[in-house]
């Protein structure tokens, strides 16, 4: 399994929404579903749905390299969508 890291935006959003680490980083390394960033073409919006908060749908922000996935912020996205 790759490193998991998180920059400190992220570490703030987790702190500040009370996220839970494991809901983020199973919906960075098992997605239901992604898109790309429309303005920053290396970030990756990742998404799943949290069946243990409601059934809210968790976006991550992320980018991937060889050796890691850096997760740059997360929150319960309430527009989130699964594109068919």
């Amino acid at each position: 399994m790759k490193k998991v890291v998180f920059t400190q935006h992220a570490e703030d959003a987790i702190r500040e929404r009370e996220i839970d680490r494991d809901w983020i980083v199973r919906t960075a390394m098992d997605p239901e579903w992604r898109i790309p960033d429309p303005h920053r073409p290396r970030i990756e919006r990742r998404f799943r749905v949290i069946a243990e908060f409601g059934g809210r749908v968790l976006r991550v922000a992320c980018f991937e390299t060889e050796a890691e996935l850096r997760i740059v912020t997360v929150f319960f996205d309430r527009g989130a969508r699964k594109q068919r």
